[in-house]
């Protein structure tokens, strides 16, 4: 059936049983690595007062952006790696060598003797986190037909709000069991590995990747001078070809410094949520621990849905106009939830609206990134743009909290980063428009 003809069916009618299991993997691998990331926002200051007791309490703050800028780190480095790993070994094989990975690591985290043991098992564990996000982008991409691909994009993203979400209310029920609670978390991050074995069983390859894949082992098979060029981006490593050609060069750069603004802006400035409302909390004489997993699940709810009304979004409107529209307005509500609102009541609204936005606009990644590389060069490319980033974004979380500890506020330090946005609406109009295109082969 033609594209045209699907369009005019209920779009959830024109899906198969494999494209929902795709879309299902890739959905439940980011919700772990939501948990497990925002487990270690909730938990980061408490982990530090039970390792380091001895930290002054004027440092606690940076000291829990460089617990999470080492995250960070890790995850670029695992993320790109393992976005060239899917494109040589395959989409399934990738996220289920990372799902056991980080499962694995993040168990034993739950063990660690010291801040610096903490600090090396966050490293590894952010390093086997980072591959699944480029892997299951691309098994989704290359699953879902044209005109559903961006909201299957953003049906897969929201599992990253939907762990933070879990993460809120699972902090809830476990902070109250003492120093020690934070262990309890991660060890909750262990249950991947059991995910792993439906995934092994019930989730197939890519048709296209295999397709790719197979192509990639002939044209290796013939001598270089007999190839043309188109053919030797099949045979050149990945990584290279993706920054040698000229076309996919510039969208790389484009794609990374857009990648840039929503990263840093993330973690320089959605962190510091909970710690902001738990401090206006306090102020008012609430339970801070309370309104801080409180704020996490309110900021999540929105983001959710967020992530899913960017992809309903850029199916309707294009993926430039809802990149914009997301960057303007979280540009605009970042001072307005963090200098001008201190009513707790007001304060919930907000982080709906901004959560909203200022999270939900991760969704333009798996949207359009897999629209810009052909499919032997996908999950490199998405995944080099995706964690990239996080090499300039680790200095986010390490800015915002060095401001926070010098000048005692999150509003000052949270709009100063909230800049970068700017950056995003400039970059955004040079990106092309892939609305209704099928991918590249």
């Amino acid at each position: 059936m033609s594209e045209v003809a699907l369009a005019r069916k209920p779009w959830a009618k024109t899906l198969n049983r494999t494209q929902w299991r795709s879309l299902l993997a890739a959905n439940l691998g980011w919700l772990f690595d939501g948990f497990e990331t925002y487990a270690l926002i909730l938990t980061a200051s408490l982990v530090l007062k039970t390792l380091e007791p001895g930290a002054p309490a004027t440092q606690v703050s940076f000291l829990t952006g460089v617990t999470i800028a080492v995250t960070l780190l890790g995850w670029g480095f695992g993320g790109i790696l393992g976005g060239v790993f899917a494109d040589y070994f395959g989409r399934r094989r990738a996220l289920l060598t990372s799902m056991v990975l980080y499962a694995a690591f993040t168990g034993l985290t739950a063990v660690s003797w010291s801040w610096t043991s903490f600090l090396v098992l966050r490293f590894i564990t952010g390093f086997a986190l980072g591959s699944e996000w480029g892997t299951g982008t691309s098994l989704v991409a290359e699953t879902w037909p044209a005109h559903a691909r961006a909201k299957a994009a953003g049906l897969m993203q929201c599992g990253l709000g939907l762990g933070f979400f879990v993460a809120s209310a699972c902090w809830y029920f476990i902070a109250p069991l003492g120093t020690n609670s934070w262990r309890y978390m991660f060890l909750i991050g262990v249950l991947p590995a059991v995910f792993a074995l439906w995934l092994r069983r019930t989730v197939p390859e890519s048709d296209s990747w295999t397709s790719a894949h197979s192509r990639r082992r002939a044209l290796r098979q013939r001598a270089d001078g007999e190839l043309t060029a188109h053919e030797k981006s099949f045979t050149r490593l990945t990584l290279r070809q993706i920054l040698v050609d000229p076309k996919l060069r510039r969208l790389t750069i484009l794609g990374s410094l857009m990648s840039l603004v929503t990263t840093l802006g993330w973690w320089g400035i959605s962190t510091w949520v909970p710690a902001y409302v738990a401090s206006r909390a306090a102020a008012s004489g609430q339970p801070a621990t309370a309104w801080a997993s409180w704020a996490g699940m309110i900021y999540n709810a929105g983001a959710i849905a967020g992530y899913i009304g960017f992809g309903f979004l850029a199916d309707r409107i294009g993926r430039k106009p809802a990149v914009l529209l997301y960057f303007g307005a979280s540009l605009v509500l970042t001072p307005v939830l963090f200098l001008w609102t201190h009513s707790l009541g007001l304060i919930v609204v907000v982080l709906v609206v901004n959560g909203f936005f200022t999270l939900g606009q991760y969704t333009w990644m798996p949207v359009w990134l897999p629209e810009f590389y052909p499919t032997h060069l996908r999950a490199t490319g998405a995944a080099f743009v995706f964690n990239a980033a996080r090499f300039v974004a680790f200095l986010g979380p390490l800015t915002a909290g060095a401001i926070i500890s010098k000048l005692g506020g999150y509003g000052i330090a949270a709009t100063a980063v909230g800049m970068i946005y700017v950056l995003g609406l400039v970059v955004a109009p040079f990106c092309p428009e892939t609305r209704g295109q099928k991918l590249p082969d």
